[in-house]
This record gives C-alpha cells, sequence and structure tokens, in this order.
C-alpha cells in the first residue's frame, strides 16, 4: 500500500553538527567538496554560510586589491588627464567642421563670382 506523500523533506542541521563541519574544513581534515560528499550536503552554498556565520573567513573566495601608496592619486592623475585630452579631441573635431563649412562657402562664393565674371564679360 502506497503512503501518501507528504510534500518535500527540508534538512535541518543542528548549531554543533555545523560547527563540527567548519571545523574539519577549517583545519584541513576535509575540503568544502568532500564535506558535502561524506556528510551528504546537498545545498550547493549551505556549508560556506555556515563558515560565514561560525567559521573564519578566510577559507572563502575573495577579491584582493593591492595598491602602492601614490597609486590611487596616479590614477585620478590620469583620469584628469583623458578628460583634458577629450576636451581638446572635441576642439579640434569642431575646428575641422567649421573649416569645412568655410571652405564650402567659398567654393560657392567663387562660383558665383565666376559666373558673374562671365556675365561682365558678354555685356
Amino acid at each position: 500500500m502506497e503512503q501518501p506523500s507528504r510534500g518535500p523533506i527540508y534538512l535541518r542541521y543542528s548549531r554543533a553538527f555545523k560547527q563540527k563541519v567548519v571545523e574539519e574544513i577549517e583545519s584541513g581534515a576535509l575540503t568544502i567538496a568532500k564535506a558535502q560528499r561524506v556528510y551528504d550536503i546537498r545545498g550547493g552554498e549551505t556549508i560556506q554560510n555556515w563558515i560565514k556565520l561560525l567559521g573564519k573567513n578566510h577559507l572563502l573566495n575573495r577579491i584582493v586589491r593591492i595598491e602602492m601608496k601614490d597609486e590611487n592619486d596616479k590614477i585620478k592623475e590620469n583620469e584628469k588627464k583623458i578628460r583634458q585630452l577629450q576636451a581638446a579631441l572635441s576642439d579640434a573635431h569642431l575646428k575641422i567642421v567649421m573649416l569645412e563649412s568655410t571652405i564650402t562657402v567659398m567654393e560657392r562664393e567663387e562660383k558665383r563670382e565666376e559666373d558673374v565674371i562671365k556675365k561682365l564679360g558678354k555685356i
């Protein structure tokens, strides 16, 4: 005879058990992956959460940024230079557009002058 389903099973671990697993990992007796296999702990981040809560966080993956004392000042100085160069480039582009427009206007005016000279020559 089949028993009715009671829904999903949620495992609860005692604080003492969590502490034992964390201590074994921190001592080097087990890796996180091996502890999951040995104790049949299914959650991917379960043990990592236990380490955050109960252990020494030195075993978790971290990104550490090491910089020289004056590195931050150099970064700010380089960012300032970049802004100055961008402004200079923008000014150069504006000058190019202005000069191209001036040349276009001058070419139109020269054509008009040629037309006027031809007409004057016929008179």
